[in-house]
This record gives structure tokens, C-alpha cells and sequence, in this order.
């Protein structure tokens, strides 16, 4: 058997689609439900601080791009930024909330978008840890020797989701044409947008490279109804037999099973079993908070960065803040793609120099997961 081989990403690419829409204009891309302004946007918008997204629709709702598209234009920046061609990659992992399609997978449909050759493509489906999913097949398959060239995409389009339709004539609209807080508040946290890595077992001749020093993930799944999700009703959500697939789509869509929807009370609670993790982490001496030189954190709020800052604060585990690199502000909560975006963005401000040690974290409300990822720029 070979060694193991160390895995440094080369490259890494960002696209944020369209223009950059102000908090002013969010409701003319995404639609009003009922042809009425949100009762909860500005709470919302007040609760996660972002003051600027991006959608890959126009103010018509038709589409400027497909989740494939915008990933496939991610992996073309990465393999660029790399010295790399197309015909240099062999393994493609391609992860999103949710894909264009319902079948086949999202490897597919972006391996078909870069209109790559014969490679391996892997799928991972779940919500903003599926970006760390993707990266540790990539990690482990060059790691191996199985692949001397990875990439790992991530991609949103979530604004499809907040059009009226998915809203209008449902159970989720009450007698007032007003919509349950668990479906209105996601349509102003999150956006649009792509993120890649790419991976090779040796860094690149000239510029920055990142080492891949570990990737782990912790799925906390058994212990929790789902947080976010499309496919049921909210009371409904952990009985899979009653999931939009039983009833059939019109069904379900009648019901309010097919907008993606979040609990934001049993949210609070899961943003204290990421933390666990986290202590757990440093307590194993798997992270020692003062070696780390840059906190690169996915929230899709202010508001929870705070809530992570207050539990932590009391703790060893606590990283100053001063440390801590964000988009949230300027791109918003990008889902899946978010961590590829601020890598990208954490490259390119210049702030991280030879030797420094990069923490990356992803937490994801799906049904309680988070993801880890230690780099050493080197």
C-alpha cells in the first residue's frame, strides 16, 4: 500500500451572479406573496445583517443561470487560478442544497455544464456542510493517490425557492395573505451564488497555496428533528412516511411541504450542540485556539454570530474576533457555496501570509451538522 500523500488546494474560484441587490430591492427579484411587502423582511434583515446578495434571476423571476452553470463557472475560475485545463481534472465532487434537478445527482448536470470528459463525479446533497462533504472526497481521493487533480464545488439558487408560487394557495399563507414566519424569514437570509476548490498533491510553483492539513465532520442527526428543510410540513417533518413524496407533489404543495422551511426555536438549541463539537475539538487538542491565525466561520446571521461569540467567549475554545474573515455583510448567506466564497475573498484581501493557519467552520441547521477544516498557507 502507498503513502499517503500530503493534498494542497491550488486553486479556488467564486461567482456571485448578476448585479449586487441592496436590502431596498430584494422583494422585486423574489416576488411579493399576495402582491404584498413582507411583514418580517426588515425583522429579518435587522436579525441577520447582510446588506447585500446576489440572485441569478432577473426582477421577472426568469432565470440568468442553472445551480450547474454557476458551479461549473466556479470550477473553471479554480482550475484557472491553479495553471490548470479541464482535461487536467479527474474527480468532480459537487454538493448544493438542492440541484436542478431531482434526478440525476448535481456532479452530473455540472460535469455536463463544463463539458468535461470521463472522470469520477460524486453528488453530496444536504445543506452547508455538503461543501465540506465535497472537499473531503476530493482531500481523501488525492490523498490516496487515486486522483492527481480534485475538485470540490458547492452551489445555491435558492432565490427559485421564494417566488410567491411556492407560497400562494398553500397552507403556509394564512385568511390575511400573510406567511408562516418558518418560510417568509429564510427569502430574506439567503442567495445565489458558486464556490470551488481545487485540490492536487503538490501546491502550485508560484503564488499561494493551502495545505489540507484535516477535514472532519460530525452529523448530530440522531438527536435532532430536522431544522431546515423542503419535502414536509412543519409538524409533520419527522415522520418520513408523511414526507411530500407519500402525498404527491400537488398534494404537498397544497399543504405547504415543498417550500423550504426553518425552526428557528429548535435553531437556538442546535447552535449550542455545534459549540459541544467545537469544545470537544479543543479539548482533544485537535484544535489549539491560539495556533490558529484566521477563523474563516459560515453563519447565516449577525445575530448567531453573536450567540456563537457569547458561548464561547466564557471558554478556552474562544478565537478572537479580530481574527475571525466574513462576507456575510456584502454577499450574503450563501448556503453550500458560502465557504468557497470566503476562502476566495480570504485569499484574494491579502491578509494571510506564508505559515499561517487557517480554521474553517461549517455549521449547518439541516438536521445538526458541522464540518471542520484545518489549512496552513503555505
Amino acid at each position: 500500500m502507498s503513502e499517503l500523500r500530503d493534498v494542497f488546494i491550488t486553486g479556488t474560484g467564486a461567482v456571485l451572479p448578476g448585479e449586487r441587490i441592496g436590502n431596498d430591492r430584494m422583494e422585486d427579484f423574489i416576488g411579493r406573496i399576495g402582491g404584498r411587502p413582507s411583514a418580517v423582511g426588515r425583522r429579518a434583515l435587522r436579525w441577520n445583517g447582510i446588506e447585500g446578495r446576489h440572485y441569478a434571476l432577473n426582477e421577472d423571476g426568469a432565470p440568468l443561470h442553472s445551480n450547474a452553470s454557476m458551479c461549473a463557472e466556479a470550477v473553471r475560475a479554480a482550475l484557472d487560478a491553479a495553471g490548470l485545463s479541464l482535461g487536467d481534472l479527474q474527480h468532480l465532487g459537487a454538493a448544493a442544497t438542492q440541484g436542478d434537478y431531482l434526478v440525476p445527482g448535481h456532479a452530473s448536470a455540472v460535469q455536463a455544464e463544463l463539458g468535461a470528459g470521463p472522470l469520477e463525479a460524486f453528488s453530496y446533497q444536504s445543506v452547508c456542510a455538503s461543501a465540506l462533504m465535497a472537499a473531503k472526497g476530493a482531500w481523501l481521493s488525492v490523498r490516496a493517490g487515486e486522483a492527481d487533480v480534485a475538485a470540490a464545488c458547492a452551489g445555491e439558487f435558492s432565490s427559485r425557492w421564494f417566488r410567491p408560487a411556492f407560497y400562494e394557495g398553500t397552507a403556509l399563507v394564512d385568511e390575511k395573505g400573510r406567511a408562516r414566519i418558518e418560510a417568509d424569514f429564510l427569502r430574506f437570509t439567503l442567495s445565489d451564488g458558486a464556490g470551488a476548490v481545487v485540490m492536487e498533491p503538490r501546491p502550485k510553483p508560484d503564488g499561494l497555496s493551502l495545505k489540507v492539513e484535516w477535514i472532519d465532520m460530525t452529523s448530530l442527526a440522531g438527536r435532532f428533528d430536522p431544522c431546515m428543510w423542503a419535502g414536509s410540513t412543519p409538524e409533520a417533518r419527522a415522520d418520513m412516511t408523511s414526507a411530500w413524496s407519500h402525498a404527491g407533489p400537488a398534494a404537498a404543495h397544497a399543504a405547504g411541504a415543498v417550500a423550504l422551511l426553518q425552526d428557528f426555536e429548535l435553531l437556538k438549541i442546535v447552535i449550542r450542540a455545534w459549540i459541544g463539537v467545537w469544545l470537544e475539538k479543543v479539548d482533544a487538542g485537535r484544535i489549539v485556539p491560539d495556533q490558529v491565525d484566521h477563523l474563516l466561520c459560515h453563519y447565516s446571521a449577525r445575530s448567531l454570530r453573536q450567540e456563537i461569540v457569547g458561548l464561547l467567549e466564557s471558554t478556552a475554545a474562544m478565537i478572537p474576533e479580530e481574527k475571525w474573515f466574513t462576507t456575510l455583510a456584502d454577499s450574503g448567506n450563501v448556503g453550500s457555496a458560502s465557504i468557497w466564497v470566503m476562502l476566495d475573498a480570504f485569499l484574494k484581501s491579502g491578509r494571510g501570509k506564508r505559515g499561517d493557519r487557517v480554521l474553517c467552520i461549517v455549521p449547518e441547521s439541516g438536521r445538526a451538522m458541522i464540518g471542520f477544516m484545518m489549512l496552513e498557507i503555505v
